[in-house]
């Protein structure tokens, strides 16, 4: 059977790569008609927009992985049928299980693949994409950062309404120091129009703002025209990842960010959900395989192509389904790691369901 496994191996992988190239061509030429627009608009120049379709390929890639694995299983199970191939092997005494089993480790293998690819690689390229559409499409922020809200020590938060990245300025800044033992009870606070960031001497400087103290019911007011604000542990560069959307986080900074939300008292749910989707769509290629084939294998009649077409329409189902559960998720109606999991779990349990089939 090892000969056969390298046959259906080999003819597997090479229709996934077919597939995702053919997927990822059609993709990117709709969304180019989309958008030609808007590049010739904004002027952008021919070598920006290939670089942008080049940097958004992988993101594609992500999406495509389970359609082209499931199109390549059903494919060149499917071929296999019609050319007899199945029956010979199921007539040699080897079951429909073991013939399945190829198929299941190599996409169980590419499912490893993708949580690396999509918990990794894509994020860098998602922060080039959106940085491009940033600077020449003008969508998102464009040169700044916004309503930025953190915790910069065990007892201070920091407010800033907008920073400006190519200055280094912070604007409409609040610094608030709280007791270490009442956090409920605030000691001091500096709010300032404005917040410079000294890069030689690494120290941030506010400019005409106030700072207040307060100790038991007195409270003493302070206006000064610039303070230096040694004790302040973030940099500019520690503010622009604060502001860095979902997509382009990888795996590390998002569970990162889950633990700050959490600290801060924030609502971490749609942080959550991001992180446990990176690893349920990374493994949707096994379940959308494991569907397909219970039903591919037991083909009784219908031609190749309705058997495709069938399969590759639950695919995109699963895929909708995925949307629709994350939206209740994010509502807080569901748990965050149920929401990621949960098309998963229904559409293995059709393929279990289906499996007994494979015995008639």
């Amino acid at each position: 059977m090892k000969i056969l496994d390298k046959y259906f191996i080999k003819g597997f992988l090479a229709t996934i790569v077919f597939a995702l190239i053919a997927f990822t061509l059609v993709f990117v030429i709709i969304d180019i008609l989309e958008n030609l627009d808007d590049f010739i608009d904004q002027n952008v120049a021919g070598y920006i927009i290939a670089y942008y379709y080049l940097v958004f390929i992988p993101d594609i890639i992500k999406l495509m992985i389970p359609v082209a694995v499931l199109f390549s299983a059903l494919f060149t199970v499917g071929k296999a049928s019609n050319l007899s191939e199945l029956t010979a092997i199921k007539a040699s005494g080897v079951s429909v299980y073991r013939f399945m089993s190829p198929f299941i480790y190599t996409t169980l293998l590419i499912c490893f693949v993708t949580i690396i690819f999509s918990g990794y690689v894509v994020p860098i390229a998602n922060k080039t994409k959106l940085n491009i559409q940033r600077e020449y499409l003008r969508k998102g922020f464009t040169n700044a950062a916004s309503n930025i809200f953190f915790q910069d020590s065990q007892t201070r938060l920091v407010s800033i309404s907008f920073f400006d990245e190519r200055k280094d300025i912070a604007h409409r800044v609040s610094i608030q120091n709280f007791d270490i033992n009442d956090p409920t009870k605030i000691i001091s606070r500096i709010d300032t129009p404005t917040m410079v960031y000294d890069s030689e001497n690494h120290y941030w400087k506010a400019l005409n703002g106030t700072e207040r103290t307060f100790k038991e019911s007195e409270e003493k007011v302070i206006f000064f025209k610039d303070k230096i604000l040694q004790d302040l542990r973030f940099t500019p560069n520690e503010l622009i990842e604060k502001q860095q959307k979902p997509e382009e986080m990888n795996l590390g900074e998002l569970k990162k960010l889950i633990h700050t939300q959490e600290m801060l008292g924030n609502d971490p749910t749609r942080t959550q959900i991001e992180y446990y989707s990176r690893f349920s769509f990374s493994m949707a290629s096994l379940i959308v395989v494991f569907f397909g084939l219970t039903i591919s294998a037991n083909k009784r009649g219908g031609s190749l192509g309705s058997q495709i077409g069938i399969n590759i329409l639950a695919t995109f189902i699963y895929l909708v389904f995925m949307k629709v559960s994350n939206a209740f998720g994010k509502n807080g109606a569901i748990n965050p790691m149920l929401t990621a999991w949960f098309a998963n779990f229904l559409f293995l349990l059709a393929a279990l369901i289906n499996i007994p089939r494979l015995k008639q």
